[in-house]
């Protein structure tokens, strides 16, 4: 049989051009029909309708689902709906229940920076919901203590301080952010459940997990006995705050903390507490929106929470009593009082102290955290002795926690957590990070005019809203560069960066890495004539 002539394309490259051909046909097609899809909907919502239609349409198809749906009936009938994974909860009629009572003093508003300028320009409508959150949302309750169970480890063998992942985070550097443009949080699953029970105590609609990495909720062994678990946890949620017609506002706080001591059966729990962090003066990002989509101006602030805390009112007791053949007793004596049950005093076999717990989920949240990060004075006075450089960053938010700024999270996630990086840190620097508002403050106390001037110099140099400096121990600034600048200029091609001093190394693949490995280095260099012995 005579094949082909020389002209023809074989039959298969002429299958598969014809079927991409179908394909882009196909992709076009439908492009074609969701911009019309798009258009009518805006013709029928208008702006500030579509804007809620797709807060409430999370995969976007235009239609919305029952499960879509679900917030809007919950607010109109006021009832309610049961999720699917709590309905799957079968309480234990003799099972045990735990009494948390919620804790909340109201963000104080003239922590914020904008409330410098009487918060000029800022709608009164933007800010309703944060100034009108004033009190928990439920003040006490009930819950039971199997349903805690999502706080014991994986398994029996971790060793103490060894972190484990409650809620695996889903977003990192490549995934980029969660849509601002909700207002209801999606129904919790499996070990979200409780969480999403507990932040509900503050506010009704709090998300379990973040719009930003790290996500979720890691927890470690802080202590063990034969029977019981001390588990430390370190959880990052966040609350809406508006509803429609209001546009969002995210309250974010900067971590909650805390630990639970349960049996290793999650039947009896002894001591419970979480808490939003409150020794920083800043610990709080807030985001909101100024329009009906998604690439509307934001505005941003921070601001101090003074308390946001659940506590237990005591262990966890039965629901009922039995005796010891099994007949149901009273749990209330003669008098009417409810029995006092007395409990056995714990004897910890293996105990690790709360801050290395706690800096071990720090960092399993943060990796850049592998290296120490000193206080501000601490880490100049350390540089003195060990002759060192202080590798200084200064921003608006905390760099370890949520309320940190945006340029701050994408240091944190890339550069400052490299391997090259953290080795030279290790090496050759002694690091720091430090609120403005702090330096500000030291900057302004007399009593330690050596402190005083070590902020004034940083001060000096900051532009916003995060910058990093190298400097000498005695406070001297011999090199620095600025987030957003440095951002811009490692997003930009090799050859269109006009500074010789941030020039791009082959070593690594990663530019952004080569640039902040050459700006410490450069700090070093300069740096050479007054470390010299």
């Amino acid at each position: 049989m005579a094949g082909p002539g020389p002209g023809a394309a074989p039959p298969r490259l002429a299958l598969a051009l014809a079927l991409l051909a179908v394909l882009l046909a196909i992709k076009y097609y439908r492009d074609a029909e969701a911009a019309r899809q798009q258009e009518l909907a805006l013709k029928s919502l208008g702006n500030e309708g579509l804007f809620l239609f797709s807060s409430l349409d999370t995969n976007k198809d235009l239609y919305l689902s029952p499960e879509e749906f679900k917030p809007i009936a919950e607010k109109l009938t006021g009832v309610p709906a049961v999720s699917e994974s709590e309905e799957e909860e079968t309480p234990d009629p003799d099972g045990e229940t735990l009494s948390i009572v919620a804790k909340f003093q109201p963000l104080l508003m003239e922590t914020m920076t904008k409330s410098k300028d009487g918060f000029l320009g800022i709608s009164h409508v933007a800010l309703s919901g944060l100034r009108n959150w004033t009190a928990p949302a439920a003040p006490m309750s009930v819950l039971l203590a199997r349903q805690f169970k999502a706080f014991l480890p994986p398994k029996d063998n971790l060793d103490l301080g060894d972190p484990w992942w409650i809620i695996p985070s889903e977003l990192n550097i490549f995934t980029g952010y969660l849509s601002n443009n909700r207002f209801y949080p999606p129904p919790p699953k499996g070990k979200e459940v409780i969480i999403h029970k507990l932040l509900s105590m503050f506010h009704p609609r709090p998300f379990v997990r973040t719009r930003f990495a790290p996500q979720g909720a890691v927890a470690c062994i802080q202590a063990s006995s034969s029977f019981y678990y001390t588990i430390a946890f370190r959880i990052h949620a966040e609350f809406q705050l508006n509803e429609p017609p209001n546009f969002p506002f995210w309250f974010s706080p900067g971590q909650f903390t805390g630990y639970i001591v349960l049996s290793k059966d999650s039947s009896h729990i002894r001591d419970f507490r979480l808490f939003v962090p409150n020794n920083r003066s800043l610990n709080v990002d807030m985001e909101w929106l100024y329009g009906a989509s998604e690439s509307s101006n934001m505005e941003v602030d921070i601001g101090y929470l003074p308390q946001m805390e659940l506590e237990s009112t005591g262990p966890s007791v039965p629901t009922v009593i039995h005796d010891e053949n099994g007949n149901v007793l009273d749990s209330r004596d003669p008098s009417g009082e409810p029995i006092q049950f007395v409990f056995e005093e714990i004897t910890w076999q293996q105990e690790i102290p709360w801050q290395e717990a706690a800096h071990r989920l720090e960092v399993a949240m943060y990796p850049f955290k592998k290296i120490s990060y000193l206080p501000f004075t601490e880490a100049f006075e350390r540089a003195q002795a060990e002759k060192k450089l202080v590798h200084s960053i200064l921003l608006w938010g905390a760099l370890d926690d949520q309320s940190c700024p945006g340029s701050g999270r994408t240091l944190r996630e890339t550069v400052l957590e490299s391997s090259p990086i953290l080795a030279l840190l290790n090496e050759s620097f002694i690091s720091s990070w430090s609120l403005v508002k702090e330096l500000e403050e030291l900057q302004s106390n007399r009593e330690n005019e050596f402190y005083s001037k070590l902020a004034k110099l940083h001060l000096e140099k900051y532009n916003f809203p995060v910058e990093m400096i190298i400097c000498l121990p005695n406070g001297t600034v011999i090199h620095h560069i600025n987030a957003n600048y440095f951002l811009d200029i490692t997003s930009m091609k090799p050859e269109d960066v006009e500074s010789s001093i941030f020039s791009f190394s082959t070593n690594f693949e990663d530019p952004s890495t080569a640039t902040y490995l050459q700006f410490l280095k450069e700090g070093l260099h300069r740096a050479k004539p007054y470390l010299q012995p």
